[in-house]
């Protein structure tokens, strides 16, 4: 496998997602290696739907990656050791209209088979197609508090991502 990495099934992930993605963070990459961007989310999730692997992630229309995964048919999670917190704080904090993300902060950007771009410093890579999008809808909260997350009325368009390839170091 390239880079270094290990190519293993998604159900050998031994780790916890909440940890995983609520916790250690994780980086959604999306676009081809000539024009992609990234950015940095804690929402998410992993598991099985339609009798397939699946990871799903949410992202703002607001944000630069938005319109990177509406046009790719791929994407990327990836997630890294505590050491790359900074990366993950400026590539969450950053856009990529005003900044280019792999030049400051120097991680390595690499293109797997379907183009889907991730990085070699990663440690856990999930390579995923998409599948389905649905638009966050407010009118369904049933929970009251989950419209604090919306204060500006931005609401979130979830993706869902068949698992295609698991990487790992």
């Amino acid at each position: 496998m390239e880079s270094g990495f290990n190519k293993i099934d998604p159900t050998g992930i031994n780790e916890n997602a909440f940890k995983l993605i609520g916790s250690d963070w994780m980086l959604v990459t999306a676009g081809e290696p000539e024009a992609y961007n990234m950015m940095t989310a804690s929402w998410g999730g992993l598991g099985v739907l339609w009798s397939k692997k699946v990871c799903f992630c949410f992202i703002r229309p607001t944000r630069y990656t938005y319109q990177f995964m509406e046009k790719s048919e791929n994407f990327t999670l990836c997630f890294f050791e505590e050491q790359y917190r900074k990366v993950l704080e400026f590539c969450g904090s950053k856009s990529g209209r005003d900044v280019d993300k792999t030049a400051s902060t120097g991680i390595t950007p690499v293109a797997g088979p379907s183009g889907a771009v991730y990085f070699e410093e990663a440690r856990l890579v999930l390579v995923c197609k998409k599948i389905y999008y649905q638009d966050i809808n407010p009118d369904n909260f049933i929970a009251p508090d989950i419209q604090e997350n919306y204060t500006l009325k931005n609401y979130h368009r979830m993706y869902v991502g068949e698992i295609t390839a698991c990487l790992t170091k």
